[in-house]
């Protein structure tokens, strides 16, 4: 039995899709003319960059970090939270743009946006496709927001169940 058998579809492809292209036209508007650096945390938000990007008519770049949460690993609150890559990009005086697939308690972006930070970028925004504020555990809002979802587990598109799921093209959610 396949994963998406236990859930039911949440967000569509075309949805997603749609919310992408506005993403895209805020983002075009508010850098207009200017150049764009992409930062990627993998692994989720690989299909929203890569679409993303696509879709953005902006000179751009990307680059990719992989930050650890040791709460999400273990189940524990709080765990220790570490790079294991760090951007390989010169971000200073750069228009930086995190991309993020959710948003849900909030810890491990606002570790990698005080990194970010400290290496002097010109501006630092913070793009998602999904936030869920109700998970929120430390004060942290997105620049721009895809579509603001209620307090419910979701796979696809990037979002996985123990590594699983993140291949769909749709948004999926536990039947109750």
């Amino acid at each position: 039995m396949a994963l998406k058998d236990k859930m039911m579809s949440y967000i569509t492809e075309e949805e997603i899709s749609e919310m992408i292209k506005n993403l895209a036209r805020e983002i075009e508007m508010d850098y207009a003319g200017e150049e764009i650096l992409l930062v990627c945390p993998l692994k989720g938000s690989a299909f929203f960059v890569a679409d993303l990007m696509r879709e953005i008519k902006l000179n751009q770049q990307v680059d990719f970090v992989y930050v650890t949460n040791k709460s999400s690993e273990t189940g524990e609150r709080g765990g220790d939270i570490k790079f294991l890559k760090d951007i390989s990009s010169d971000i200073s005086k750069k228009n930086v743009l995190i991309v993020e697939e959710i948003i849900d308690t909030g810890r491990t972006l606002s570790f990698l946006k005080n990194r970010l930070l400290a290496s002097g970028p010109k501006s630092l925004k913070i793009v998602c496709l999904l936030d869920k504020p109700a998970r929120r555990v430390i004060s942290i809002k997105p620049d721009y927001v895809g579509r603001t979802i209620e307090d419910r587990y979701v796979v696809g598109y990037g979002m996985d169940e123990d590594e699983l799921g993140r291949n769909y093209r749709e948004i999926y959610h536990l039947k109750n």
